[in-house]
């Protein structure tokens, strides 16, 4: 069942029904200023941090779910009749709805006896600010006499301190209306120098900025008692609940059309001049106004949509593919580089599942992202990665969590996690690969945050590689810590209280629990450095650093061969990889294990780091994927299901069978198994496991599916669930950068290289090839690949000219375009 269309022209999902199974969300903004835009306006917008600058208030798993948001209402001044072209709040029917959600934007709207009301909604490059571009056309054979209505609630900044501390917050809140506008000032008399605004293109006939006296007493926002006498009050704001609400009235001919502009914003002074007259507390807005100003004003507003437009066409034009397949075509293309930038902006904090109240920016996850994103703003994601290594311990460890306004570390979750120091060596290695800027490595980076600790970020690297060599087991495996990649694998919490935390409590010493998977992890990683070390940057040891000598190749590969060798010796289980051994030297994923006896991340990661490849036990593992883990709806994290709780492994037992880390589809995983097929040159497999999960490939049974079919979610309920194939947590996931980088540089096989662009398809067999655009350190590759049969062999030709090997060199005379010609088969062959 489809609950609307992709519009591939126009880059677009259009939804024709309001009544998603869920609602189905965008995102607005890619810089500082940022939004939450449903498929019926629901949501909240925020600058920076999703719970510190919280500009609107929005209710988590709220009845109905999706209430509250960016409300326009349409009231009849003849007929007293009163609507949403949203569909919600008030929820009565719209004759053509539609929802289309773009690149940076949403348009919503419908028609209602014959008034129809459309908002684009978007954030202008470089504002901190919100433009809602609302256009309302009489279709009736007569003039129509209307009033719009224009809403949004404030939230009082902190997000959790905004929804918990009530005895403070109703009595906090404070406003100006000035001209028109309604400014949000709570606690700008103290230690505040931001407040918010809203503002509209006409002069209002009235406002309202007190929520009782919009909505009235035991009303909702379906029904506000204000709209349903037809008049605003001009309420002034002291405490409770501040809103801002527009009351614009129309008068439209039959068939006229007018646009109405709303624009919501952030916006700072300097500390010394906060205030316009500071003995009656009176906001200084003179450098706002011009702001104002410009994007009320109609002909700005749409240049500064245009300039969107051509700002995601350049992003989204560095990476193109036309191949056999459309749903490839459509999320490599767009939504799957879409939902790269939104995941690489946000990480895990704020969407319609994370609340951007208990998480900000992860250090695992946002190393993760990059490896989706850097090839289309590299110099951000250098921007990133001196962020995240800046968080990074003296000790080589890392905070899980660091908060994107402070930049800081989060010492409530703290550190631990023995993995999510290797990531930081996998993001930078991306970024170099892509870019070439070795410069890098010697940037000068403090170890938390701290002033005078600064060493280059090459030793950063250093030490997170040698983390795990000095926390290591009795089977000398990595120690799991915490918990690795999997966080709810916990075999040192031994939680028996409810309210603990499964992630931070730790009752045991942590010095026996050991990972495969951070082993194969591990062996990626050094490999890693020891391309790094042989690169064309040599590194000469920093005067400030004196705990780390500047180690070489060698070091990195032999280290990388002796975690091999330890994780077939201790890792290996008889026809797959163990997951890890528990506090008491018990297997964790062993076909001994009553429960849980095989997992897929260590499938995944060992295969990918080509452990066991040669001696066949890499194919062994898959297999074993293939039969007790693969599902018509993806791969699920293990099997057989836990079917009850145990204290030693923590978190991941807490949950039903089939849902989340107990035998879910968590999609983050699966394009592991994509790449791991590749490994062994199974493009028929891989690409199978790619279109099992792909959002557009399940777009028939939204029904079933019910998450947006645009974006991936984290997770699809498992086979032992009631729901299989059930989709949550949307959006904000490493499953977006770990598909992208399976589909385009192992299955499409088009990959940055130190040495160049490396084209190393591995295709389905039925495909004969496709064609691809490719942006890279500055040049524009425009490639053809061609199957002439099976086999993954290639024959390149680069201008016109045969090359040996796969790499495609940059081109040294200064030529911006290069042609590659690809013959992918089984060369030689008769």
């Amino acid at each position: 069942m489809r609950f609307g269309y992709f519009d591939d022209q126009n880059r677009e999902y259009v939804i024709t029904r309001p009544d998603t199974p869920l609602p189905w969300i965008n995102y607005l903004g890619s810089e500082a200023y940022f939004g939450l835009i449903s498929n019926t306006a629901g949501g909240y917008s925020f600058y920076q941090d999703a719970r510190l600058r919280r500009l609107t208030r929005y209710r988590y798993n709220n009845v109905p779910l999706d209430f509250g948001g960016r409300y326009l209402y349409l009231r009849d001044a003849e007929s007293g009749e009163f609507w949403s072209p949203s569909w919600m709040p008030t929820r009565l029917p719209l004759e053509d709805y539609a929802c289309r959600h773009g690149l940076g934007y949403s348009v919503i709207g419908g028609t209602r006896a014959g008034i129809e009301v459309r908002t684009r909604y978007f954030v202008p490059l470089g504002e901190t600010l919100e433009v809602w571009q609302t256009t309302v056309t009489n279709h009736r054979d007569t003039p129509a006499t209307l009033n719009l209505f224009a809403s949004v609630e404030f939230a009082l900044w902190d997000a959790h301190d905004d929804a918990t501390n009530f005895q403070r917050n109703l009595n906090i809140g404070e406003v100006e209306v000035v001209d028109g506008v309604i400014y949000h000032k709570t606690e700008y008399r103290e230690r505040r120098d931001h407040f918010a605004y809203f503002a509209c293109s006409e002069q209002p006939d009235a406002f309202e900025t007190q929520r009782e006296a919009f909505l009235g007493p035991y009303r909702g926002w379906d029904a506000p008692e204000a709209i349903e006498r037809g008049a605003l009050g001009n309420s002034i704001a002291h405490g409770w609940a501040p809103v801002g609400v527009h009351q614009i009235a129309l008068t439209l001919a039959p068939g006229e059309s007018r646009q109405v502009r709303f624009v919501l914003g952030y916006h700072e002074n300097p500390r010394a001049e906060k205030f316009e007259d500071a003995a009656l507390q009176v906001l200084n807005k003179r450098t706002v106004k011009p702001i104002i100003a410009r994007y009320t004003d109609a002909r700005e507003a749409d240049a500064a949509f245009a300039a969107l437009q051509v700002h995601w066409d350049a992003l989204l034009a560095r990476f193109q593919v036309q191949t056999p397949d459309a749903e490839t075509n459509r999320m490599v293309n767009i939504w799957n580089a879409y939902q790269c930038i939104v995941t690489f902006n946000l990480s895990r904090s704020a969407s319609y599942f994370e609340s951007g109240v208990g998480r900000g920016m992860g250090f695992r996850d946002s190393n993760q992202d990059l490896l989706g994103f850097v090839h289309t703003i590299p110099e951000r994601a250098k921007e990133r990665i001196l962020d995240i290594a800046a968080t990074q311990l003296p000790d080589g460890g890392a905070y899980h969590q660091y908060q994107p306004l402070t930049k800081r570390g989060n010492d409530a979750v703290g550190g631990g996690f023995n993995d999510d120091p290797l990531w930081l060596i996998l993001g930078v290695a991306a970024y170099l690969k892509e870019t070439g800027d070795w410069a890098i490595l010697g940037t000068p980076v403090p170890y938390d945050n701290q002033p005078g600790t600064e060493t280059p970020l090459y030793e950063h690297l250093q030490r997170a590689l040698q983390y795990t060599l000095d926390r290591r087991g009795p089977h000398d495996l990595p120690l799991i810590g915490h918990a690795d990649w999997n966080d709810c694998l916990n075999l040192n919490t031994f939680s028996e209280e409810p309210g603990q935390s499964f992630q931070l409590l730790q009752s045991q010493d942590g010095k026996t629990a050991e990972s495969v998977f951070i082993g194969g992890l591990f062996v990626l990683a050094a490999e890693e450095m020891a391309q790094m070390a042989n690169g064309e940057w040599r590194m000469a040891k920093s005067d400030a650093s004196d705990q780390l000598a500047i180690r070489n190749s060698q070091f990195y590969t032999e280290a990388a061969q002796q975690m091999r060798e330890t994780v077939l010796a201790h890792g290996w289980d008889g026809n797959w990889f163990l997951r890890a051994y528990d506090h008491f030297g018990n297997k964790v994923g062993s076909w001994e294990c009553a429960e849980g006896q095989i997992f897929i991340e260590p499938q995944g990661m060992c295969v990918m780091a080509r452990i066991g490849v040669e001696s066949g036990l890499a194919e062994q593992a898959l297999a074993a994927v293939e039969q007790y883990l693969a599902t018509p709806h993806g791969i699920v994290l293990n099997q057989p299901a836990y079917t009850r709780y145990h204290v030693e492994l923590g978190e991941i037992t807490s949950y039903p069978p089939g849902y989340k880390e107990n035998a879910g589809i968590f999609c983050h995983t699966n394009p592991w198994m994509m790449i791991a097929e590749t490994v062994l040159g199974r493009g028929d497999r891989a690409f199978d496991y790619y279109k099992r999960i792909c959002p557009a490939a399940r777009e028939g049974i939204s029904e079933v599916h019910r998450s947006e079919p645009y974006v991936y979610a984290q997770m699809i309920a498992g086979k032992d669930a009631p729901t299989h194939g059930e989709a949550k947590n949307s959006w904000l996931t490493g499953t977006a950068a770990w598909n992208f980088v399976a589909i385009t540089q192992h299955i499409l096989g088009i990959r940055p290289n130190y040495a160049g662009l490396q084209i190393a398809p591995v295709l389905p067999e039925a495909w004969d090839g496709f064609t691809a655009t490719r942006v890279f350190r500055g040049v524009t590759y425009h490639i053809t690949v061609e199957r002439i049969g099976p086999g993954n062999d290639v024959a390149l030709v680069v201008d016109d000219a045969a090359i040996t090997g796969n790499i495609v060199p940059l081109p040294r005379d200064g030529r911006t375009e290069v042609w590659v010609k690809a013959v992918v088969g089984r060369m030689g062959a008769s």
